[in-house]
Protein backbone atom coordinates (compact mmCIF):
# COMPACT_ATOMS: atom_id res chain seq x y z
CA UNK A 1 0.00 0.00 0.00
CA UNK A 2 1.20 3.30 -0.51
CA UNK A 3 1.87 6.28 1.32
CA UNK A 4 -1.38 7.63 2.58
CA UNK A 5 -1.53 11.35 4.20
CA UNK A 6 -0.37 11.69 7.30
CA UNK A 7 -3.20 12.11 10.64
CA UNK A 8 -4.28 15.44 11.68
CA UNK A 9 -1.94 14.99 15.00
CA UNK A 10 0.70 12.64 15.91
CA UNK A 11 0.15 9.31 18.06
CA UNK A 12 -3.19 8.26 17.59
CA UNK A 13 -4.86 5.48 19.38
CA UNK A 14 -6.55 3.80 16.00
CA UNK A 15 -9.78 1.28 16.49
CA UNK A 16 -10.42 -0.15 13.09
CA UNK A 17 -14.27 -0.79 11.43
CA UNK A 18 -15.38 -1.69 9.02
CA UNK A 19 -18.89 -0.48 7.43
CA UNK A 20 -21.58 -3.20 6.81
CA UNK A 21 -25.10 -3.29 5.36
CA UNK A 22 -26.56 -2.90 8.49
CA UNK A 23 -24.91 0.36 8.58
CA UNK A 24 -26.12 1.97 5.03
CA UNK A 25 -28.99 4.06 5.06
CA UNK A 26 -31.60 5.24 2.32
CA UNK A 27 -29.29 7.28 0.58
CA UNK A 28 -26.65 4.43 0.43
CA UNK A 29 -24.05 5.77 2.57
CA UNK A 30 -23.21 4.98 6.32
CA UNK A 31 -25.76 6.86 8.68
CA UNK A 32 -24.53 9.82 10.48
CA UNK A 33 -25.91 7.80 13.43
CA UNK A 34 -23.48 4.92 13.59
CA UNK A 35 -20.27 7.24 13.16
CA UNK A 36 -21.19 8.64 16.93
CA UNK A 37 -21.27 5.02 17.79
CA UNK A 38 -17.81 4.04 15.99
CA UNK A 39 -16.28 7.15 18.22
CA UNK A 40 -17.64 5.55 21.11
CA UNK A 41 -16.36 2.37 20.38
CA UNK A 42 -12.52 3.89 19.75
CA UNK A 43 -13.01 6.50 23.06
CA UNK A 44 -13.43 2.95 24.71
CA UNK A 45 -10.85 0.80 23.70
CA UNK A 46 -8.37 4.02 23.91
CA UNK A 47 -9.61 4.01 27.28
CA UNK A 48 -8.74 0.48 27.88
CA UNK A 49 -5.57 1.03 26.27
CA UNK A 50 -5.23 3.49 29.24
CA UNK A 51 -6.08 1.21 31.99
CA UNK A 52 -9.87 2.24 32.49
CA UNK A 53 -11.57 0.10 31.26
CA UNK A 54 -15.51 -0.62 31.98
CA UNK A 55 -14.79 -2.93 34.72
CA UNK A 56 -12.28 -0.26 36.13
CA UNK A 57 -15.11 2.03 36.02
CA UNK A 58 -17.34 0.47 37.52
CA UNK A 59 -15.20 -0.42 40.64
CA UNK A 60 -14.40 2.84 41.41
CA UNK A 61 -18.17 4.51 41.21
CA UNK A 62 -16.80 7.00 38.47
CA UNK A 63 -16.86 7.52 34.38
CA UNK A 64 -16.83 10.13 31.99
CA UNK A 65 -19.97 11.03 29.86
CA UNK A 66 -20.47 13.10 27.00
CA UNK A 67 -21.32 16.46 27.30
CA UNK A 68 -21.37 17.42 24.35
CA UNK A 69 -20.65 16.66 20.37
CA UNK A 70 -19.49 18.56 17.42
CA UNK A 71 -18.78 16.31 14.07
CA UNK A 72 -17.75 17.48 10.77
CA UNK A 73 -19.04 14.92 8.04
CA UNK A 74 -16.21 15.46 5.08
CA UNK A 75 -17.27 12.57 3.19
CA UNK A 76 -19.78 9.72 3.12
CA UNK A 77 -18.64 5.82 3.48
CA UNK A 78 -19.94 3.29 1.81
CA UNK A 79 -20.62 -0.93 2.56
CA UNK A 80 -17.43 -2.77 2.51
CA UNK A 81 -14.72 0.15 3.50
CA UNK A 82 -12.17 -0.44 6.25
CA UNK A 83 -11.71 2.82 8.26
CA UNK A 84 -9.50 3.97 11.01
CA UNK A 85 -11.01 5.98 13.63
CA UNK A 86 -8.05 7.53 15.25
CA UNK A 87 -8.50 9.69 18.83
CA UNK A 88 -6.71 11.46 21.11
CA UNK A 89 -6.87 13.00 24.58
CA UNK A 90 -6.47 16.59 23.99
CA UNK A 91 -8.18 18.29 26.66
CA UNK A 92 -7.69 17.38 30.70
CA UNK A 93 -8.74 19.98 33.19
CA UNK A 94 -7.68 17.41 36.58
CA UNK A 95 -11.64 18.09 37.82
CA UNK A 96 -14.46 17.42 36.00
CA UNK A 97 -13.61 17.82 31.95
CA UNK A 98 -11.97 15.56 28.80
CA UNK A 99 -11.78 16.14 25.60
CA UNK A 100 -11.02 13.97 22.87
CA UNK A 101 -10.31 14.54 18.89
CA UNK A 102 -11.43 11.81 16.40
CA UNK A 103 -10.91 11.77 12.96
CA UNK A 104 -12.24 9.04 10.62
CA UNK A 105 -10.07 7.24 7.39
CA UNK A 106 -10.68 5.50 4.78
CA UNK A 107 -8.30 2.24 4.98
CA UNK A 108 -7.72 2.31 1.52
CA UNK A 109 -7.19 6.06 0.00
CA UNK A 110 -6.47 7.72 3.62
CA UNK A 111 -9.65 10.15 3.01
CA UNK A 112 -10.51 12.26 5.81
CA UNK A 113 -14.34 11.50 6.08
CA UNK A 114 -15.21 12.68 9.38
CA UNK A 115 -13.28 15.45 12.59
CA UNK A 116 -15.12 15.12 15.96
CA UNK A 117 -14.40 16.73 18.83
CA UNK A 118 -16.41 15.27 21.86
CA UNK A 119 -16.19 16.72 25.39
CA UNK A 120 -16.80 14.83 29.14
CA UNK A 121 -17.60 15.58 32.39
CA UNK A 122 -16.66 13.28 34.96
CA UNK A 123 -20.03 11.23 36.76
CA UNK A 124 -20.38 9.40 39.93
CA UNK A 125 -22.24 6.36 38.41
CA UNK A 126 -24.90 5.47 41.37
CA UNK A 127 -26.57 9.11 41.07
CA UNK A 128 -25.35 10.53 37.20
CA UNK A 129 -24.30 13.59 39.12
CA UNK A 130 -20.89 15.65 37.70
CA UNK A 131 -18.17 14.52 40.59
CA UNK A 132 -14.40 15.38 40.39
CA UNK A 133 -12.14 13.17 38.56
CA UNK A 134 -9.96 10.08 40.68
CA UNK A 135 -6.68 10.66 40.81
CA UNK A 136 -6.54 7.50 37.94
CA UNK A 137 -8.62 9.62 35.54
CA UNK A 138 -5.98 12.37 35.53
CA UNK A 139 -3.14 10.42 35.35
CA UNK A 140 -4.61 8.05 32.76
CA UNK A 141 -6.07 10.69 30.60
CA UNK A 142 -3.16 12.59 30.87
CA UNK A 143 -2.62 14.32 26.94
CA UNK A 144 0.32 13.44 25.30
CA UNK A 145 3.29 15.98 25.39
CA UNK A 146 3.55 15.64 21.46
CA UNK A 147 -0.03 16.14 21.09
CA UNK A 148 -0.07 18.85 23.14
CA UNK A 149 2.48 20.74 21.09
CA UNK A 150 0.53 19.93 17.86
CA UNK A 151 -2.09 21.30 18.99
CA UNK A 152 -0.80 24.29 20.14
CA UNK A 153 0.28 25.04 16.66
CA UNK A 154 -3.02 24.54 14.29
CA UNK A 155 -6.00 26.43 15.09
CA UNK A 156 -9.20 24.14 15.79
CA UNK A 157 -10.96 22.55 13.16
CA UNK A 158 -13.91 22.79 15.57
CA UNK A 159 -13.76 26.95 16.37
CA UNK A 160 -16.42 29.39 14.67
CA UNK A 161 -15.46 30.22 10.97
CA UNK A 162 -12.83 27.51 10.81
CA UNK A 163 -13.49 25.87 7.90
CA UNK A 164 -12.64 21.78 8.23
Amino acid sequence: MEDLPDWDLPSPHVHVVEAVNADIDGYGHVNNAVYLRWLDQAAWSHSTALGLDPETCLAGGRSMAVWRTQANYLAPAFAGDRLQVGTWIIGNDGRLRVSRRFQVRRAADGACLLRALIHYVCIELSSGRARRMPASFVTGYAIREDVAHACALEPTPFAPGVEP
